[in-house]
């Protein structure tokens, strides 16, 4: 892959408690049309949703297997995947337009920021070939998926992004095949026995996002996070 091409700092949101899925898909329909009339600034919104399930624009109605928590159609690639509180969600929202309009290159830099995050706490991550997201081997032999990926592109503006599995509870993946993968576990950051904090999840994400897409980061103003 090419050098990341350097653009304006990106701004950098985070919340620490967790946002209603409604209220973060309305800001990310606003900023990405903010970055695309170039007045916000690219931004990644790291944060935590209520227990919900959302399907992608490949969802299949039999891989809601019990919707015990509400369900959200989305635009972002993909099928069904959960989110809540123990995953941390990175929204991200660049301009392609002026990063390359290669959308093949951004997922591969969104897999190499979770990859990076996930060695610095000694947790191999990997890519596996016809699977989206990012993989590791199980303690007691097979593999499981730590993170995951869906993003939209409007006018080669992204949106959506990540989710990685530091400790939530993983029983509430069994209302949904994730992903359409029901022949693998999903796994966490604690069941590999990896005790990580918010704080030291944000900062290994900021640090790996910063060196992949050669972005310099800039926290948000108190009255901009939630």
């Amino acid at each position: 892959m090419a050098p990341p091409h350097k653009t304006d700092p990106v701004c950098w949101r985070r919340s620490r408690v967790p946002v209603p899925y409604p209220e973060a898909l309305a800001f990310m329909e606003r900023r990405v049309a903010e970055i695309r009339a170039g007045t916000a600034p690219e931004t990644v919104w790291l944060l935590e949703h209520p227990p919900v399930y959302t399907a992608g624009t490949s969802a299949r109605p039999e891989d809601l297997l019990e919707p015990r928590f509400p369900v959200y159609e989305v635009g972002r690639g993909g099928r069904f995947t959960y989110h809540g509180p123990g995953q941390r969600v990175g929204y991200v929202m660049l301009d392609l337009g002026r990063r390359g309009r290669d959308l093949r290159r951004f997922v591969w830099m969104l897999e190499e920021w979770l990859i990076g995050t996930l060695a610095e706490f000694g947790i191999r991550g990997e890519r596996r070939e016809g699977r989206i997201g990012i993989w590791v081997a199980l303690p007691r032999g097979g593999e499981g998926k730590i993170a995951a990926l869906g993003v939209r592109v409007r006018r080669w503006v992204t949106y959506h992004g990540i989710s990685l599995n530091v400790d939530p509870e993983l029983s509430h993946f069994s209302g949904i095949v994730p992903c359409g993968l029901g022949q693998f576990p999903v796994t966490s950051m604690a069941a590999l026995g990896v005790a990580a904090t918010v704080e030291a999840v944000d900062a290994a994400l900021a640090r790996r996002f910063a060196a992949v897409f050669g972005s310099e980061i800039r926290e948000a103003a108190p009255a901009d996070r939630s």
